[in-house]
């Protein structure tokens, strides 16, 4: 496909999102708030594709969530909050800022050093945390698993996988002894930490 080709479909989907939000009694309606569950549905339904291998179902479901993005894009605009125009050109930003190995002098030769980079440059960019970036909302597994993955790529990680089970073994045994000081908020932590590590 030619990148005109994807120019015109892109304004035409601009111009069907314009006319919907205006005719559609449904669409007028949405809010930010109201698309939320509907875009994590459709996230999920893309997942499900990308599992099955079902390209068609890929082709489809990517559709849904372009949809969406220019759907909040609109809503955004009619606030004057944001815009489809503000948005891409903050990704694009961000992705140029974030490559320094393209677009600057870093030199970043393996998958392990750009993610590295990664990290540090969110560091330098105001995060307080590598942890900043692991949305609130997410499953508590999915979360505990995003986190493992943000510490790993700033060293914090066990090098071999017996590490691991001493480490589940003691947050065990942990938990066993705040069970036996009945000791609720303790217990909860402990079964934290334990979940946490086995994720690992």
């Amino acid at each position: 496909m030619k990148y005109e080709d994807g120019q015109k479909a892109f304004e035409r989907l601009l111009q069907i999102m314009d006319e919907l939000r205006l005719k559609c009694p449904w669409d007028k309606k949405q809010t930010l708030e109201s698309l939320r569950h509907l875009t994590i549905e459709e996230v999920y339904e893309l997942s499900d594709s990308i599992i099955e291998k079902d390209m068609d179902g890929i082709e489809e479901e990517l559709g849904d969530l372009l949809l969406h993005m220019v759907f909040y894009a609109k809503i955004g605009s009619e606030t004057n909050d944001f815009d489809i125009a503000s948005v891409i050109h903050k990704v694009c930003d961000k992705l140029v800022q974030r490559h320094p190995h393209i677009y600057g002098d870093v030199v970043a030769e393996t998958e392990s050093e750009v993610k590295q980079n990664w990290e540090q440059l969110k560091l330098r960019e105001g995060k307080n945390s590598i942890l900043e970036g692991v949305p609130r909302s997410l499953p508590s597994m999915v979360k505990a698993y995003r986190i493992q993955e943000k510490v790993t790529q700033v060293g914090f990680d066990w090098e071999e996988p017996i590490q691991v089970y001493d480490k589940v073994r003691e947050e065990l045994k942990e938990l066993q002894d705040a069970f036996e000081n009945g000791d609720k908020g303790e217990i909860e932590n402990e079964f934290g930490d334990l979940m946490f590590s086995m994720i690992n």
